[in-house]
């Protein structure tokens, strides 16, 4: 049975978050290290999108993952 990454919210089988929002020890990865991970992945999806469309985007999903609905940049963009 599968549930999503509290994290980025990709299924995941196993453990509290993918393999794709830990670091080396399996500790989520700092908010930063996330966020452009995030950015990265959604200009790549969609070329068009420039960097500040991006990072709002991001920013808007983030806040609906429960690793990152309290953090303070999420919670300032909102």
């Amino acid at each position: 049975m599968t549930h999503p990454c509290p994290s980025c919210g990709m299924p995941i089988e196993s453990g509290p978050y993918c393999t794709h929002c830990v670091d080396d020890t399996g500790q989520l990865q700092d908010f930063d290290t996330r966020f452009e991970r995030m950015v990265g992945w959604a200009r790549r999806e969609n070329p068009a999108l420039t960097r500040e469309q991006a990072e709002r985007d991001t920013l808007a999903y983030m806040a609906s993952l429960p690793a990152w609905q309290d953090h303070p940049r999420v919670r300032a963009a909102g």
